[in-house]
This record gives structure tokens, C-alpha cells and sequence, in this order.
């Protein structure tokens, strides 16, 4: 079973609407869709925005559900100038760019309850190789794009703040997400993946692009999307 995991209603409601034979399962405020997408058997649900319930979330699904893979979908920020409105980006892993313990000696981004090779969440090989594939056979008018997600409890909309994702941490680009579900899903020994979509740049203009790209970009998500689940 996959799982698939959105953090808005619109980032799952077309990929719902798709599915078949759908029993619904209500935890924590969320409502998990159980049902056959293209001939196979998923769960879909909405997270909710923030790390917390991205977290929430994936430990539930994971609970309730036997899923041998979860992949979050979505939208985001471009960190990177060549990377445009439209395109999407597959992630090799993720971080969360907001865990802060500096002042007790340790460096941005890092847990201290974590080994340091740990605060990175690899995505599975598996399951990306896959997601390059369907981008292929969607023929989606965008570039795609490998990367690293940073994700964090904030939307990022400065241009010094973005320069600092991607000094600090090489961000391909940035959500609110991904890195959470990726560190349940790693703690869980479960393969995930992160697929997002870019909806604005993550800088000064992201306020005015977001609102008239977000619609665009989600079309581009679902549709890799709906490849990716017919050649699981």
C-alpha cells in the first residue's frame, strides 16, 4: 500500500477524486482516504500545514495502515535561480531547516538528539528512480529536478533568508513539510519520497506569486503523480 500525504486540501482533492472503492478512516482530526488508484492500493490524506502535523500525521498513517511507502506531495519554494514556476523538484533527502540549538554548541539544523548524519532524511533510491520515470511519461511541459527540501515552520518570502538556505544548506528548495514526514517515516524504517512542485520563488515576489501560480503548480504534481502511482 502507498500512502500519500498533501498538507492542503488542494494537494490531494484531484488525486481523491480519482480513486475507487474508498473507505474513509478518521484519527486525530484527519481523515485518511483508503481506497484503489490506478489499480493500486493507497491511503490518502491531508497532513495540514507544519511540521507538527506532517509529523502527526505520518506516525498515523503508518499506525493505522500497512504502507511499504509514502510519498509527500505538494508545492514549494525555488531556492534555486534556474529552478522556475512550474518545474518540480524530486528530493535525494530533506532537513529541517529550523531546528536552532546554536547557543548549546551545535550547528543549524542539527538535533541534538540525533547523530549528525541523521538530521539528514534520504529519500529511497527505489522510489525516486521511479518518480523520474513517470516525470517522463506524464510529458509535462516543466524541468524536473533532484534535490534537497529544506522545511521549516515558516514561508519563506526574503531574499536573505532564502541566500541563507541554500549558504547554510544547500536547499534546492523549501516547504513546511517534508522533512518531518521524511524523519517519522526514517524512524519508522518506511521508504518515502518528497515530490513538490514550485509555486513561487521563495523571495521578495513569493506573496504575489504564490496566490495565481499555486493552482498551476499542483496540476503538474498531480499529474507526475498519477504516473508514479501506475508504475509502483
Amino acid at each position: 500500500m502507498l500512502g500519500i500525504i498533501g498538507a492542503m486540501d488542494e494537494e490531494v482533492a484531484k488525486l481523491k477524486e480519482k480513486m475507487e472503492q474508498v473507505h474513509i478512516v478518521e484519527k486525530a482530526g484527519m481523515q485518511f482516504y483508503r481506497g484503489s488508484l490506478c489499480d493500486r492500493e493507497v491511503v490518502i490524506v491531508k497532513c495540514g500545514v507544519g511540521k507538527v502535523h506532517a509529523a502527526m500525521c505520518t506516525q498515523a498513517m503508518i499506525d493505522l495502515f500497512p504502507v511499504d511507502g509514502i510519498v509527500n506531495t505538494g508545492i514549494a519554494g525555488s531556492l534555486n535561480a534556474e529552478i522556475n514556476i512550474g518545474d518540480i523538484v524530486l528530493a535525494k533527502d530533506a532537513l529541517e531547516h529550523d531546528m536552532d540549538v546554536s547557543a548549546l554548541g551545535y550547528g543549524p539544523g542539527i538535533n541534538p538528539d540525533l547523530k549528525e548524519d541523521e538530521n539528514i532524511f534520504k529519500t529511497d533510491v527505489k522510489m525516486l528512480e521511479i518518480a523520474l520515470a513517470a516525470a517522463k511519461q506524464a510529458e509535462l511541459s516543466v524541468n524536473i529536478f533532484t534535490g534537497r527540501v529544506v522545511s521549516g515552520d515558516q514561508f519563506i518570502s526574503s531574499k536573505d533568508k532564502k541566500k541563507w538556505l541554500v549558504d547554510t544548506f544547500d536547499g534546492t528548495c523549501t516547504e513546511m513539510e517534508g522533512a518531518s514526514i521524511g524523519h517519522v517515516a526514517t524512524m519508522n524504517k518506511v521508504p518515502y519520497l518528497v515530490i513538490r512542485a514550485i509555486s513561487d520563488k521563495a523571495d521578495d515576489s513569493a506573496e504575489m506569486d504564490y496566490p495565481s501560480f499555486a493552482a498551476m503548480a499542483i496540476d503538474n504534481s498531480v499529474a507526475l503523480m498519477t504516473e508514479f502511482i501506475k508504475l509502483c
